[in-house]
């Protein structure tokens, strides 16, 4: 039997299939306190026990079947925890398929990894769990908290319209109740507290299900503005390609800046990050990302860890289809072309750590999947996906297989290897012996289990939307004999007609060529284009400094940059891994003890996750 590596439950003896959680948020304490209330279904005769994933909690009690029962924590283990185990005696014989509940009370502690009480009171919450995506569980909740509390369920009470119930926000306390009622891995169970409000976006017509934004109210209407003509279209085309939207409501919930990623796909409430607030929509495609999780992660899901492309690599794949249907086929390429180069250099980052590189990645028990964390899921995935697109005739063939694969798997945990035998019966059956031999002629090991810096086919795309960002920076390349840089023929009006994303490409471009521009070149280009020392725009903002810093200008910009990674400047992009990482990687490039006591003075600002990694790129004990 395989098992999931980095979790210490015994999920495959018996495993949860509801959890009810009650909870108190005490905010003075910074706490969150109730229980989590099991609904468990043995898989085998006579298990004699349960076993939970915890980490930093503290246990009150745990009883099985209503009776108070002894239970043990095991010794804490580095990545995954203390294993709560609970012997099942109580519970007497316990037929295969036959329900046992299991409540445990407890609270949180200062040192919960998943729990962080980001500035502005947002928190992110987490209990007793089997920590695996093999499992998926419903669940409802009850949450008391004199601020508003979302969860990642359908709301029951209050009305989202009702702010905290038409009480007083910040002194009464409100009882929020919800349920969710399909099946999710653990780490979709989600909570986020604090002083929010919501506005609905327009509801389309023949749609049951509804979208909107939740934010804080100095946010709302910038986070609503930013995101309403782009959601909904994004969920109903997707539903128009694969199938039917399942969980009943698509709302995002802006964030403080401290959370780690761009986007967390919880099932019914995606959280953001507010570097996506650029006032152009130009950064909307990550609401594409995460709305396609509804299909594949959320839907169809890894196993385990260790097959994580599955979910990233099609969420990608899927997300620039997306692109393409509303917005035609040069932007779902130009997507692509600006994927390559974040893969390239995460396949760079882990020369040292090759296994890192693969698609499917051997973990050993207890192994920390954060290590790896990359775009070599995402990219390295979406471009197989592509290939295999191409190989096997286009959209229109591939399509109906993506639909059947949703359909095949639904509400699933799979491996690879399901991924491939799925495949393979596909398309015997809807294209026979001809798709099979294209199929067998694929070199499944080079793209599953290949390391290297290249991928296994190198593959074209149409780069018309790239054209003018490689002649802007093949002209500041042919430049650089120019002793005297200020006497080349650069204005700001070169970036006028380049899009947000073009700029990007530009930008990203210089870093690849063979030599850094001349440090004189790259302080005249900074007196030139003065918005990329300006823009709020993060997909900008950080491609500049990372070109700046591998420079021969880089101490001119490493303190600029050391203030922007962390929001001293007022533009600054803080917790978003995405950037942080890289510019404090390339600062400690520069000057390692300003990258250090940059980060050391403001790492209580940083979510948990990423604080540990950034610890870990500047060789700091995490």
């Amino acid at each position: 039997m395989i098992t999931d590596p980095t979790t210490q439950s015994n999920y495959w003896e018996i495993t949860t299939k509801h959890a009810h959680f009650d909870w108190d948020i005490d905010w003075k304490r910074r706490i969150l306190s109730g229980s989590v209330t099991h609904t468990l279904i043995s898989k085998k005769e006579s298990p004699t026990e349960v076993i939970f994933d915890t980490q930093a909690l503290d246990i009150k009690g745990a009883s099985v079947n209503g009776f108070p029962v002894q239970y043990e924590l095991r010794p804490t283990h580095p990545v995954m925890g203390s294993a709560m185990v609970i012997k099942l005696e109580s519970a007497g014989a316990i037929a295969s398929e036959a329900e046992i509940v299991v409540k445990i009370d407890y609270s949180t502690t200062a040192q919960c990894p998943a729990l962080g009480w980001l500035e502005k009171d947002a928190s992110l919450s987490l209990a007793p769990l089997q920590d695996s995506p093999s499992v998926k569980l419903t669940y409802s909740a009850s949450v008391r908290s004199s601020l508003p509390a979302l969860c990642s369920a359908l709301r029951v009470s209050p009305p989202s319209e009702s702010s905290h119930g038409g009480k007083k926000v910040g002194e009464d306390v409100v009882e929020y109740k919800y349920n969710q009622p399909i099946a999710i891995p653990s780490y979709l169970i989600a909570l986020a507290s604090g002083n929010l409000v919501y506005k609905p976006f327009p509801k389309l017509q023949h749609e049951a299900w509804t979208t909107g934004v939740w934010a804080e109210p100095e946010t709302i209407e910038a986070a609503y503005w930013e995101f309403h003509k782009d959601t909904a279209y994004y969920v109903a085309t997707a539903e128009k390609l694969v199938t039917p939207y399942e969980f009943g409501v698509y709302d995002l919930l802006v964030l403080p800046p401290a959370f780690p990623y761009g986007g967390m796909e919880n099932a019914c409430l995606t959280f953001l990050t507010p570097t996506l607030l650029a006032g152009d929509r130009s950064l909307v495609d990550v609401v594409a990302h995460e709305a396609s999780h509804s299909w594949f992660g959320n839907n169809v899901t890894t196993a385990d860890a260790s097959h994580f492309w599955l979910n990233e690599g099609f969420t990608t794949y899927f997300e620039r289809v997306l692109q393409g249907a509303l917005h035609g086929a040069l932007e779902r390429d130009f997507s692509y072309i600006i994927g390559k180069k974040s893969l390239d250099d995460a396949l760079k980052q882990y020369t040292e750590k090759r296994k890192y590189q693969r698609l499917v990645i051997p973990y050993t028990y207890g192994e920390d999947p954060d290590d790896a964390y990359s775009t070599v899921p995402y990219e390295k995935g979406s471009n197989f996906l592509l290939y295999l697109e191409r190989q096997l005739g286009g959209l229109d063939i591939f399509l109906p297989y993506i639909r059947d694969y949703v359909q095949t798997f639904r509400g699933k945990s799979i491996r690879t290897d399901d991924w491939k035998e799925h495949i393979f019966k596909y398309f015997e059956a809807n294209g026979g012996k001809e798709k099979l031999d294209i199929l067998n002629a694929v070199d499944y090991e080079a793209w599953l289990h290949g390391e290297g810096l290249e991928l296994p086919v190198a593959i074209k795309y149409d780069t018309t939307l790239a054209q003018q960002s490689y002649d802007l920076a093949e002209k500041w390349d042919k430049s650089r004999e120019t002793k005297d840089p200020s006497t080349l023929n650069f204005s700001e009006g070169d970036l006028k007609p380049l899009s947000s994303n073009q700029i990007v490409v530009f930008l990203e471009t210089l870093q690849g060529l063979s030599s850094p521009l001349p440090a004189g070149h790259l302080r005249h280009m900074s007196k030139t284009y003065t918005v990329f020392n300006t823009t709020t725009n993060v997909e900008i903002r950080s491609p500049w400094y990372i070109l700046a810093l591998a420079s021969g200008a880089a101490s001119d910009f490493v303190r600029d940059a050391s203030e922007w990674v962390v929001g001293n400047d007022g533009t600054g992009v803080k917790g978003r891994m995405k950037f942080c990482r890289p510019i404090f990687r390339a600062i400690y490039a520069v000057d390692v003890s300003l990258a250090r006591d940059t980060f050391k003075s403001n790492r209580q600002l940083f979510h948990p996750i990423a604080a540990k990694l950034i610890a870990k790129d500047l060789e700091l004990p995490s």
